[in-house]
């Protein structure tokens, strides 16, 4: 089972993936004002929720991992490198996450934060904001830094097959998916661009400053629960 989830507020997408047999399932960057949503479905459809999973600190949402393990137990885990200390799980590349006969394999893409991964399942890769559809993740701030991403997307992801679906973070133009064929080919930001080409790009961008980023990353740090603790 699979499904996708948009918020409207911050363009954010969300995933759940369930394993048909053991109805264990997981959610991948849920957001704190959407879990009813998400509950809707995991008890429409008989579902145990085992983790919250995170691409990253979030700068733009609150995420809801912490109030998702409140209600149903489901363990939080963000990178090591996020310095979320009160997940219950700290990801390292390679790690793998299983939840019945499904497993989900961890792969670090720092770039657009320190501690951004992707989560590799199946045919579909979630990027969070390493990779987005025609775009990449912004590189000004969370220790952000262009030459590591560009060095994560060309190394790490674009060395997957090229019919590997590719589920980003965010859209904010409608766009739901894309693949790793069609990012390497048309991608503006990385399509025959250099590292130097890449790294010139992301240094003029000029963007504003994310409107929740003083509230959403230490909120998100904590796992959206200041009260939260370890598992």
């Amino acid at each position: 089972m699979f499904r996708q989830f948009y918020d409207e507020a911050s363009s954010t997408l969300t995933y759940l993936l369930a394993d048909a047999n053991s109805r264990q399932a997981v959610l991948i960057d849920p957001v704190t004002e959407n879990i009813d949503d998400y509950l809707g479905i995991i008890n429409q459809h008989g579902l145990a929720l085992l983790y919250s999973l995170e691409t990253h600190v979030h700068a733009d949402h609150i995420t809801g991992g912490g109030k998702l393990k409140n209600i149903t137990q489901a363990k939080t885990a963000v990178s090591t490198a996020c310095g979320a200390d009160t997940a219950d799980i700290q990801l390292n590349d390679g790690d793998v996450i299983t939840f019945g006969e499904e497993n989900i394999r961890v792969i670090a893409t720092p770039g657009h934060t320190a501690g951004s991964v992707s989560f590799l399942w199946r045919d579909r890769l979630f990027t969070g904001d390493s990779l987005l559809i025609n775009g990449c993740g912004r590189t000004d701030f969370q220790s952000g830094d262009a030459g590591k991403l560009y060095d994560a997307i060309t190394k790490r992801l674009f060395t997957l097959p090229g019919e590997t679906l590719v589920y980003p973070g965010h859209d904010y133009n409608g766009r739901r998916v894309s693949s790793i064929a069609q990012e390497k080919g048309i991608n503006p930001r990385l399509a025959n661009k250099t590292r130097d080409e890449f790294i010139e790009l992301m240094a003029n961008l000029n963007l504003p400053k994310p409107k929740m980023i003083d509230i959403a990353v230490p909120a998100n740090r904590k796992c959206g629960v200041p009260d939260v603790q370890h598992g």
